[in-house]
């Protein structure tokens, strides 16, 4: 059924509001990702020389460029990582958006609800993307002995976590904080499944930039399912 429901999601990308969204959520997010790696090139010319005397070799120069061609790689890698809070942070920023643009198509009986104000969806973006990012440091423990399971465990605590938010936060639309937690700890397995699926394809480079919309969408059929079971 979760299948069904990101199914949904991916034959909506057609939808006007999905596309603003989610080009405005690929600017962003490449606006991140770039001004990490420029920060990272910042670092490496400011330590590294232009030449480097070696012994019985003499000057060899370009080292900086050789490292700098070694980053751009390293970058692609770090946007695994740096995904994972830019979707946190998407979420409370176009959750509302993405939301009723599902709503409006696949529930239009449903009555209104009023829009976050971007002051408090500011501060549970901020507030979840610093859980993310301590959970995630912490969980550099379990890697160290999960072998060749790391991607699952990463996916695993991801999923924990994004899975959570997601769903609390487009339960909230119209169940409030508290109705959206008691609906989410009654379906913990499903919603953490739900988290983990999304966890995966935010693992993929340039995939991964997609996703937060999808992600929205995913959970919004997948509350409505699950609310009308109770």
């Amino acid at each position: 059924m979760i299948l069904g429901d990101f199914l949904k999601a991916v034959l909506q990308l057609g939808d006007r509001r999905f596309r603003r969204v989610m080009a405005i959520g690929v600017l962003l997010s490449l606006a991140l990702l770039v001004a990490v790696y420029a920060g990272f090139l910042a670092v490496i010319q400011t330590f590294v020389p232009d030449a480097i005397d070696i012994p019985f070799v003499g000057p060899v120069g370009g080292l900086d460029t050789l490292l700098s061609w070694g980053s751009a790689l390293l970058m692609i890698g770090l946007s695994v990582f740096l995904m994972m809070p830019v979707a946190s942070a998407f979420t409370g920023l176009f959750l509302e958006d993405v939301a009723q643009a599902v709503e409006d198509r696949h529930y239009p009986a449903l009555p209104p609800v009023p829009r976050m104000s971007w002051g408090d969806a500011l501060v549970d973006a901020a507030n979840f993307a610093a859980l993310l990012i301590a959970v995630n440091a912490l969980a550099l423990i379990l890697y160290a002995f999960a072998g060749p399971f790391i991607p699952v465990v990463f996916w695993a605590v991801n999923g924990l976590l994004l899975g959570r938010e997601y769903f609390t936060l487009v339960a909230m639309r119209r169940l409030g904080r508290v109705g959206a937690k008691a609906l989410r700890k009654r379906h913990w397995g499903k919603v953490w499944l739900a988290g983990t699926l999304m966890a995966a394809p935010l693992s993929v480079p340039l995939v991964n930039l997609l996703i937060p919309v999808l992600g929205v969408a995913t959970f919004t059929h997948l509350f409505h399912r699950l609310n009308r079971q109770g």
